[in-house]
């Protein structure tokens, strides 16, 4: 029988999104419809949750290309119907990348050749359809190589996110050939079509991916890098190997997130959860301006944190995950927390954003929080000829300061910021979640934990709600158009710098999730995007 309060929560949408969430025994909940088809395809052909989110996510990489691509990394989060399961799949630094070969630089590169690490998102299908996986893997490819060849009807969203990129990367080499032919993005319903896509995507079908990494599609991507000035080549590739790993966690209230661990910002959103365990978000309200305040200023602390100790956990000497999350540790950082005024935290001592998400779950209890990118939109702007292949920008994410844990080096992972959530309660499986977006993905899931947990609210109610956002700055706040205007004037009062965003600013993420119910599960899709949840 169905609980009384998740029952009663499935009557209340108190956000003006006009949605409803999906109730079945299998689903599958992504940001772009033909995606979710592809999803849906699979569960039909008697598929089970790893084979229905595999689909989505490879027909993501051509319907949404402006935001992940088969040049980027991916993560996951299973549950096997028995026990949980977590993949890093994220590449490293070419061999090339010494601290040297950045000399007389203040940063890692934005854009171009020198942002680019091993990508990771083609071992991660590989991975996951090997360990988990019902269908034959070149079954997978099917919704995403017709995309490729007959091309799909560009949606608003993906236009508009494909648009604001163009400037940026049209000198990138390969860039215009590819996903700019007539130095524009496509327009809302324009056909596109992508041979290039379909041909390499064809090769990772047949060759259970092993041709991007050890065959021709590596040596066409070592051999652009020789010919326009990039560090990577087949030495780099053939190295590169996805990681299965025990995800770290955090209770909260009687619900515990798990992440996948360092060099991940998910153990951003822990360390935030952690501290507020320390005070009562419930008696605080939903939606006012205490619990954002306290909200935010975890958040602030926890980023702090992250930017002075967060990097490849083999790099992680002086300061480990276990360090960060150290309960004590924690109510200490939280009773930093000033009740009535804004700060602007430093790292404290431990020992004294273009991305996809998607999930899908089954009627035999399996389910899945996936996630894959780019980057930053595109990535770097580098694409393979005749492949369709755009590289990631991941590396942007190392330091250049000398003896800081992220600092760059060879075979080395950078911090990353994209994370899959899931939710589990008294060691069952609760929720697989996702909020896309960059630095929004940690306050992501602090704000949809607390949603679940202080307020018993409902995943489309939880995805329908206006979000916060601490800004790169560590400091400034952005709140979506429609949030609370009495909670804006409350967080200025207190002395937070807030910004308004217009409506349609993407900025704040985009959630997928599934929910374990009684009777199945309750899906929700982010109405900020093109998608919807989709079952049977």
């Amino acid at each position: 029988m169905m609980q009384p309060d998740q029952a009663e929560s499935l009557l209340d949408y108190p956000y003006p999104s006009q949605r409803f969430p999906l109730m079945a025994g299998n689903v599958v909940s992504t940001s772009q419809p033909l995606a979710s088809a592809a999803g849906l395809l699979m569960f039909a052909r008697g598929g089970n949750a790893v084979d229905a989110a595999l689909a989505t996510a490879i027909t993501l990489s051509v319907v949404e290309p402006c935001m992940n691509g088969i040049g980027g990394d991916a993560f996951a989060i299973i549950w096997d119907g028995r026990e949980m399961h977590g993949l890093n799949a994220s590449g490293r630094a070419p061999r090339k990348w010494t601290p040297e070969y950045f000399a007389g630089r203040d940063a890692v590169p934005l854009r171009g050749w020198d942002s680019v690490t091993v990508p990771g998102t083609v071992s991660a299908w590989r991975a996951l359809s090997d360990r988990f996986g019902k269908l034959p893997f070149a079954d997978l490819f099917e919704p995403a190589l017709r995309y490729a060849r007959d091309g799909y009807m560009v949606s608003p969203t993906v236009h508009r996110q494909w648009q604001a990129q163009i400037a940026d990367l049209i000198d990138q080499p390969g860039y215009r050939d590819a996903f700019a032919p007539g130095g524009r993005a496509p327009l809302p319903g324009e056909r596109f079509i992508c041979p290039g896509q379909a041909r390499t995507l064809e090769r990772i079908a047949q060759s259970g991916g092993d041709d991007f990494y050890h065959g021709e599609l590596a040596k066409a991507i070592a051999d652009h890098a020789r010919n326009t000035g990039g560090a990577i080549d087949e030495q780099d590739l053939a190295a590169h190997k996805a990681d299965w790993v025990t995800p770290i966690a955090m209770q909260y209230r009687d619900v515990t997130l798990h992440e996948i661990g360092p060099s991940g910002q998910g153990i951003g959103a822990l360390m935030a959860l952690g501290m507020l365990d320390n005070f009562d978000l419930g008696a605080s309200g939903l939606d006012t301006t205490m619990t954002t305040h306290l909200q935010i200023e975890a958040m602030k602390m926890a980023f702090a944190d992250m930017q002075e100790y967060v990097a490849d956990e083999a790099a992680m000497k002086a300061v480990t995950a276990a360090d960060l999350l150290d309960r004590n540790y924690l109510a200490g950082r939280a009773r930093l927390i000033d009740r009535q005024r804004a700060s602007t935290p430093r790292a404290g001592n431990p020992h004294g954003g273009g991305t996809v998400y998607l999930t899908a779950a089954d009627e035999n209890g399996m389910m899945i929080s996936f996630i894959q990118s780019n980057f930053k939109g595109f990535g770097s702007g580098v694409v393979v000829p005749n492949t369709g292949i755009a590289l990631h920008n991941r590396g942007w994410g190392f330091s250049l300061k000398p003896g800081h844990p992220n600092q760059v080096a060879p075979g080395k992972r950078p911090f990353h910021t994209i994370i899959p959530g899931f939710l589990s309660r008294g060691g069952a499986p609760l929720m697989s979640f996702g909020v896309m977006g960059g630095s929004m993905q940690a306050q992501g899931h602090v704000q949809v934990t607390s949603r679940i947990a202080d307020f018993g609210q409902n995943p489309q109610a939880v995805s329908d709600a206006p979000r916060w956002r601490v800004m790169d700055d560590n400091s400034t706040v952005a709140v979506e158009w429609n949030f609370p205007a009495d909670a804006i004037e409350g967080l200025r009062a207190l002395g937070h710098k807030v910004q308004v965003a217009q409506r349609f600013d993407t900025e704040f993420g985009c959630a997928q999730l599934a929910l374990k119910s009684a009777n199945g599960y309750i899906a929700a899709s982010d109405h900020r995007k093109d998608g919807y949840p989709v079952g049977m």
